[in-house]
């Protein structure tokens, strides 16, 4: 049976670092608009700031439709399944905020993510959400899956790229400065890296 939480405890937040891989739902305002999905990974890249918050590394990609969605009305959930041990979903529903690499809260942020490398995977924002409804619901239905590994295709791709390259590769995909459905999207030219918080 289905809980709600007016907040994540210490055993959801158990729960969501358990998990290998989650998702994300936006979508625009327009009625006619492309709703995504993306499913995101990669050990580390995911954080729990606090019992209402928590932030993940957006890497590059050739699309940029949640940034864009997030910049225009900030509507996000995000969904945790168990495909190994007890069944179980979580859902977090809330609102969510690209801090992009030129804003002064960047550094600080990105030391709550000590177990990657963001250099490799070509880091461009990190996505911050906050809680305003947390649920769980049975997870019944959701096979039972055995985690390996993180792939190393993604960093093997992009460790390669330094900030102009990678500026030039974002220039050339078709909906990374510019959604699907023409909304503002990742600001371009990609602002250089900034120094790590001290």
């Amino acid at each position: 049976m289905g809980q709600s939480f007016e907040h994540l405890n210490d055993r959801l937040r158990r729960f969501i670092e358990r998990q290998p891989v989650f998702f994300t739902a936006t979508a625009p305002l327009a009625e006619d608009g492309t709703v995504n999905l993306s499913p995101k990974g990669l050990t580390g890249s995911l954080a729990v700031l606090d019992e209402r918050t928590v932030a993940y590394l957006d890497f590059a990609g050739s699309t940029a439709e949640t940034v864009a969605h997030l910049r225009e009305n900030g509507r996000i959930t995000l969904m945790w399944c168990a495909f190994e041990g007890p069944p179980s979903i979580l859902r977090l529903h809330g609102s969510g905020e690209p801090v992009l690499r030129d804003d002064p809260r960047f550094p600080e942020l990105l030391t709550h993510f000590p177990d990657i490398d963001p250099a490799r995977h070509g880091l461009r924002a990190i996505i911050v959400v906050t809680a305003d409804s947390v649920r769980t619901s049975c997870g019944f239905a959701v096979p039972l899956m055995e985690y390996q590994e993180d792939r190393p295709l993604h960093a093997s791709r992009f460790e390669r790229e330094d900030d102009s390259s990678l500026d030039a590769y974002f220039q050339r995909c078709e909906h990374v400065g510019t959604s699907l459905d023409g909304l503002p999207a990742l600001p371009l030219p990609l602002p250089p890296t900034p120094s790590p918080a001290t």
